[in-house]
């Protein structure tokens, strides 16, 4: 087995999914104690999502990672009522939710534009205050970047998760003869020619135990929190980690995928989830369909012949299984076509629920 050289891992180190940033609202202003006159708050400091950004670009434009807003103006003669300081605006990724220091979530921003108010300015002085001003909040906080995704690609390294990003998107993710080729999460869009558009992340490949975070395992499954459905790839032939792992077939595998994904967060296993069977290109592959085929369709009958600890709570309920080839291009358009079908009906779903919802609030206020 190639293993992963150490330039390719210091090629990929680079991928920041965390950054801890300390953040302070602006000082107010000096009150104007004989004429009354109240100082200008100070100014705030603000997360906003924007497209194009990454929290390394961020780093590197602000590597002491210190935002500080302005201080408000002092009260005077000519302007008792000081003017507000400046704001501080620091522009974020997409899909990024806010922590405190005690890992508490007190945010999150998912679509541009968006805006989280991380450190307020201090009020200026004012009579209250006895016309000194107040200084503003402070606070050291971690941007946790998880991505957003119409379908997460799941799956054991070296599935083809990788190759069928480039496949069925203009992605072009780094291939290679060895595990752990996507060692950061790489995003691609499948273009309709109707011009719809389906966000595909694929995410770095999990191993036995990556719910107990062998393997940088939260890391990754973070990822998969933030995708409206999950794609699973796996190899029909099997897998293997290396010589010392346990040889797992198709079937095995998908059990695991499935329990480390509810060992990880139970509400995983309820998302949409679609099943491509790779690989169908390589010698008895037909035949080892066949059998994943009667197991699936069944899989509590073959539970008593497997070991108890990879079986699941529940199993995962596929909307399609399609066996594909990325590298002959095996069922690669009926895969696009099974995804769309499968966002535009959850999408319609979550529209049919909303209208409900709406049609209730009206019926309840009458």
């Amino acid at each position: 087995m190639v293993r992963c050289g150490a330039a390719v891992l210091r090629k990929y180190s680079n991928f920041i999914d965390d950054l801890r940033v300390y953040v302070r609202g602006g000082t107010g202003g000096m009150g104007y104690p004989n004429l009354g006159g109240e100082g200008g708050r100070g100014g705030d400091v603000w997360f906003v999502a924007r497209e194009r950004t990454t929290l390394k670009s961020i780093r590197q434009k602000y590597p002491q990672k210190r935002f500080v807003a302005g201080t408000g103006a002092n009260s005077s003669v000519k302007a008792l009522k000081g003017e507000k300081g400046k704001d501080c605006e620091v522009h974020v990724p997409l899909g990024i939710s806010v922590l405190d220091d005690d890992g508490k979530q007190i945010g999150e921003l998912n679509a541009a534009g968006e805006r989280f108010l991380a450190a307020r300015g201090g009020l200026g002085g004012s009579l209250a205050t006895n016309f000194l001003p107040c200084k503003g909040q402070r606070r050291t906080v971690h941007l946790d970047l998880k991505l957003i995704a119409d379908v997460g690609l799941v799956g054991f390294p070296n599935a083809g998760k990788s190759s069928l990003l480039s496949k069925i998107s203009h992605a072009k993710p780094e291939i290679a003869n060895y595990p752990f080729t996507t060692i950061q999460p790489e995003l691609g869009k499948i273009m309709y020619a109707d011009y719809k558009q389906i966000s595909v992340a694929d995410l770095p490949g999990l191993i036995e135990g990556a719910h107990a975070n062998k393997g940088m395992g939260h890391k990754f499954l973070k990822h998969v929190e933030r995708t409206k459905q999950l794609l699973l790839v796996v190899d029909i032939s099997g897998f293997q980690l290396s010589l010392k792992t346990q040889f797992r077939t198709a079937f095995e595998t998908i059990l695991l995928l499935t329990k480390e994904l509810e060992l990880y967060k139970e509400e995983l296993v309820t998302k949409p989830a679609l099943l491509a069977i790779n690989k169908m290109d390589l010698p008895c592959a037909k035949d080892n369909l066949d059998e994943l085929t009667a197991q699936l369709e069944n899989p509590q009958d073959f539970f008593d012949l497997l070991e108890e600890e990879i079986i699941p709570e529940n199993t995962l309920e596929f909307r399609e299984v399609i066996p594909i080839s990325t590298y002959t291009g095996e069922g690669i358009e009926e895969l696009k076509t099974c995804l769309r079908k499968s966002i535009d009906e959850q999408a319609e779903q979550v529209n049919e629920e909303y209208r409900k919802k709406k049609l209730l609030l009206l019926q309840t206020s009458k």
